[in-house]
């Protein structure tokens, strides 16, 4: 006897219906599973918006590896169970997300503030231009080339017979040496 998981199809159904891109079959497992997903959102900080959206990415995805065959069930329900965690995980990373923004309010009188920070702002400049001096050969080289000849990460590289990546990371290495060495100065 045919076991029904999911109103009148079993999971093998429902794998074969969104493979052959049927309507009905996609239509009724998409519904069948959004109130489950609706509900963790809600509970989780999110609103109806919210759980559209990641329901809808995560019913992307869980499309897109069934048509690429890497979604292999080991139960009768791991269909579900699937779509649940690739939502889970969309909402979570949606949540880490908001949480590392920051909101930067603009300055409606924005020449006033820099005038009154100007002197702040010069006394930075001559000590990035003293600290600079004080970097190694190897970065002051790749800083200058990168921010006043504005030669690409690739020229660079070329420059120094390094692959692209090295050049990226040497840049933010250099970056980062001044960044230390100004929150050592400003403590």
């Amino acid at each position: 006897m045919q076991q029904y998981t999911f109103e009148k199809y079993s999971q093998e159904e429902i794998i074969e219906g969104i493979k052959n891109n049927d309507s009905r079959m996609i239509q009724v497992f998409y519904q069948s599973q959004y109130k489950k997903i609706e509900q963790y959102i809600l509970a989780n900080n999110g609103d109806p918006e919210d759980a559209k959206d990641i329901y809808q990415e995560a019913f992307v995805v869980l499309w897109r590896n069934i048509k690429l065959e890497k979604f292999h069930p080991e139960n009768g329900t791991a269909i579900a169970g699937y779509l649940y965690q690739i939502a889970k995980n969309k909402w979570l990373d949606k949540l880490r997300n908001a949480k590392n923004k920051i909101t930067v309010e603009l300055q409606p009188n924005l020449h006033e503030a820099e005038e009154e920070n100007e002197p702040e702002t010069e006394a930075y400049h001559q000590w990035v231009v003293k600290e600079f001096e004080n970097l190694g050969e190897t970065c002051k080289e790749v800083l200058k080339r990168f921010y006043f000849q504005k030669e690409s990460m690739e020229q660079i590289a070329s420059a120094f017979d390094w692959t692209s990546a090295t050049a990226r990371n040497n840049k933010y290495r250099c970056i980062q040496q001044l960044k230390e060495k100004w929150k050592t100065k400003t403590k």
